[in-house]
């Protein structure tokens, strides 16, 4: 088992930038895959990004392609957020998730395939 803990959320303007991180303990992260999701009030959680094991390969949903940027930092055991041009849409509770790689290269985009979660870090945006 891996304990992950999440920072950085807080509250931004639209137009603005936050960088959420996700520290890994018990457990190097080198081995692990890792994913970000959100969850909004009375949605359902929801992926927004994930990365591989080597950090080689990265996925995003359609609704933050190109604002979110995901990053790994192994000898740091944290994996990164980096969300720019945030709107309202965007205000959610942030999950930081992690699995076991089962190929350095895979990623995963299922709530399901992760076994282990974060406490979660409240974004919010103001119009």
């Amino acid at each position: 088992q891996v304990q992950l803990v999440e920072a950085g959320g807080g509250l931004v303007q639209a137009g603005g930038s936050l960088r959420l991180s996700c520290l890994a303990s018990g457990r190097t992260f080198s081995t692990y895959a890792v994913g970000w999701f959100r969850q909004a009030p009375g949605k359902e959680r929801e992926f927004a990004a994930a990365i591989s094991q080597t950090g080689s390969r990265t996925s995003y949903a359609d609704s933050v392609k190109g604002r979110f940027t995901i990053s790994k930092d192994d000898a740091k055991n944290t994996v990164y957020l980096q969300m720019n041009s945030l709107n309202p849409e965007d205000t959610a509770v942030y999950y930081c998730a992690a699995r076991r790689a089962t190929y350095s290269v895979a990623i995963h985009i299922s709530r399901t395939d992760y076994d282990n979660w974060g406490q979660g870090t409240q974004v919010t945006v103001s119009s």
